[in-house]
This record gives structure tokens, sequence and C-alpha cells, in this order.
């Protein structure tokens, strides 16, 4: 027998012991009534309690909280794949009308199956030791005792027991295939199920993006300080080593910030932490210490135009602050060194972010370095209703980003250079 089949064959056996209290009840008191004495030696009596039952199954699991136990029982001992079976209460009067014909079902084949597994293998043992261990006088069967028939017995008594294996073994088989019908999602439900499932993946991408957006930058940042840094204490003593020092001190700061980033992006997925985007600052508050350790690492950056504090949106305003981090992370990491002009222009409907840089040997893109920081780029623009472009320009490699913003235009500012 195999442990799929044993399974199923406890499945029956507990749908049976379910089935107990409203056999009892129906025998004790409906049949009581009609003047039944003893309805488990009387075979009509016996079979009109089980019928009688059945009815009363299905009424008690008209109750939503019914659907909760009959799924966990389904999953752990039918087979039946756990995403194929609904979670939680029934709620329309569908759903509670197949788990009602669920119940009925299972307690009905499990009554059936319970008794004989209680029955049959005491009398196919007595078969089989019939040729040799005779029964008293007083046994209940009707055996033979001799003649080539006792010899029989034993054969009889293993197709029996090979009967009620097939028999538990067929109806384990019926539930397993009636249970995604009877105890599956309705297609309410099967929304309500996608769309949690598109939330979690939704989230999952923006830790992905976060992680990638925060840690990637630093730590592209402090190998290009640390390289530096060792160059120099490597060469002569003097203002070399002032630098070194102040590269060694940016290493620190940006470490410390980082760590801060990602803790706030851990305690998500602890489910202890706030959204993942509160780790980010906005692009205002953040940009001048952005550029700073752009400028520590050895990258010259130029800035026209920048954003006036509280004048965007949060939403928009931290990942804004994203986009142009991950952008000077993909300066750093392809053409360090080169100098970077970053546009930031805005209007009356819409955001314009622009980083360019002179086009290095090997220009970023999905073949260098897996291409995740512009496709998290475009898909942050997307979900803003933005778009996003990278690519050669007339020389230069060209991150553009567009978004709208909805609110009134903001004064531009002078051209800032270090």
């Amino acid at each position: 027998m195999t442990a799929k089949v044993a399974r199923r064959w406890l499945h029956l056996v507990v749908g049976g012991a379910l089935l107990m209290p409203y056999f009892l009840f129906v025998g004790t008191v409906v049949l009581a009534l009609l003047g039944v004495p003893d309805f488990f030696t009387d075979p009509p009596a016996l079979v009109l309690t089980f019928a009688l039952a059945l009815p009363l199954v299905a009424v008690t699991a008209l109750v939503p909280a019914a659907r909760p136990p009959a799924v966990a029982l389904a999953r752990g001992l039918t087979g039946a794949a756990p995403d194929a079976l609904a979670d939680g209460p029934a709620r329309g009067r569908v759903d509670r009308s197949r788990t009602a014909c669920w119940y009925v079902l299972h307690l009905g084949l499990g009554g059936v199956v319970a008794g004989a597994t209680l029955a049959v293998p005491p009398f196919a043992v007595l078969l089989l030791a019939l040729p040799v261990v005779r029964p008293g006088p007083r046994s209940p069967y009707t055996l033979p005792t001799a003649g080539p028939a006792l010899y029989l017995t034993p054969i009889a008594g293993l197709a029996l027991l090979a009967a009620l294996a097939g028999v538990a073994a067929g109806a384990g088989a019926v539930l397993a295939r009636a249970a995604p019908v009877l105890l599956g999602p309705s297609p309410r439900e099967r929304l309500e199920r996608a769309e949690r499932r598109a939330a979690e993946l939704a989230v999952r991408n923006r830790l992905a993006r976060e992680v990638h957006d925060s840690v990637g930058h630093a730590l592209s940042a402090i190998a290009l300080q640390a390289t530096a840094a060792r160059r120099l204490l490597d060469g002569p003593a003097g203002g070399g080593r002032a630098f070194a020092g102040e590269a060694l001190s940016a290493i620190e700061e940006t470490a410390r910030r980082t760590v801060g980033e990602l803790d706030a992006v851990l305690g998500v997925l602890r489910e202890s932490g706030p959204d993942p985007g509160t780790a980010a600052p906005g692009l205002a508050e953040g940009l001048p210490a952005l550029l700073d350790r752009t400028r520590a690492a050895g990258c010259r950056v130029t800035v026209r135009g920048a954003p006036l504090p509280g004048v965007l949106p949060r939403p928009l305003d931290r990942e804004a602050y994203r986009i142009v981090q991950e952008g000077l992370a993909n300066a750093l990491k392809h053409a360090p060194g080169a100098p970077v002009l970053l546009r930031l222009e805005r209007t009356a409907s819409r955001l314009s972010v622009r980083l360019a840089q002179p086009l290095p040997p090997a220009p970023p893109g999905p073949s260098d370095g897996g291409g995740r920081g512009l496709a998290g780029v475009a898909e942050r623009a997307r979900l803003l209703g933005g778009s996003a472009t990278a690519g050669p320009c007339e020389g230069d490699w060209v991150l553009e980003v567009t978004l709208p913003t909805g609110a009134a235009p903001v004064p531009r500012t002078g051209e800032e250079t270090r």
C-alpha cells in the first residue's frame, strides 16, 4: 500500500468518526420515535439511520466556518494541490452549498469505509485461521467446519482484505478528485487571491529595487573610494595621505548610512519595519549628500536645475531620488572619473531628470552588469506613469526620465558645479 492511499484511507476513517455523532443522534432520537429499539442489530434500521444522518450533516455544514477544517484535512490527507483549495470560511450561498456537498460525500463514504475497516479485518482473520482453529458453538458466523470448502476460506479472507483496500483506494480517489470542485475557491476568491499575489510580488519587486539602488550605489562608491585610498597610502607621504583619510571617512559615512537603509528594507521582510520607500530621502533633501558622496568617489558632477524642498509629492520625490541615485551609480561603475551632467527640469505637468556622461569604452547596458539598475529605473518611471530611456546620444551615454507631477511649476535655480 502506498503512502498516498494510506493517507486517503485515514481521511475516510476520520470522516466516519465525524459521522458518528449524527448517526447516534438519529439512531437514538429519531428511530426511537419510530419504535425501533436497537438499530445496530436491525439491518434495515441501520441503513435508514445512515440515510437520515446525511441530510443532518448537510444542514450543519452550511455554517461558513465549516469549510476551513475540511480544507485543512483535504490538503493534508487527500493529496489535492494546495492552490486548488480555498482559504477561509465560505462566504456565498454557492460556496456554502458546495461545502455541504463535500461533507455529505466525505462523511458518507467515510462512514462506509470506516465501518468496513472495523468489520472486515476480524472476519478475514477468522477465515484465514479457520482450517486450523474451529469457531466455538456460540460463534455468530455460519462457517464450514469440514469438507473442501474449509480449505478455501483463507482465499476468501485474502479476497476480503483486497476488496477492502480497493474500496478504500477508490473512495479516496473520488474524494481527491472532488476536493478541488467542492472546496475550491470561487471566481471572486480566485480574483482576490490573484490580487494578493500581485501585491506580494509588487512588494518584493520594490524591496529588490530598494536594495539594488541603495546598497548597489553605496558599494560602488565604497569600492572606488577604497581603491583610491589604497593607491594613495601606497604612494609617498604627503597630501595624498590626507586625501586618503577623507576617502576613508567617506567610506565610513556611506557604510553607516547604507546599513540604516538596509535595516529598514529588511524590516519589511521581518514584517516589523516601515514601508521600504521610507528608507529613501526625497530628492530635494537627499540630493546634496548624494552629490557629495559621488564626488568623493572621484566623479565630477555638474547640476543644472534643482528641486525646491516640499514642492514634489512625497512618492514622486522619493522615487526621483532613487532614479538619480541609480544614474550616478551607473556613472561610477562604468566610467569612474568621467564628468557627469545632471539636469533637473520642472514644468507644470512633469519632472525631467537627465544624466549625460561621455561614452566609456564599454557603455552600460543589459550586457554589462545584468541591466537590473536601468530596468529598475524604467519600472519606477512606468509605475509613476512616466517614461525612461537610456542609450548613446551624440557621443554621450544619456539616461533620461520623465515623470508626471500634476502640480504647479517650480522656478529653476542656477547652475551648481564643484
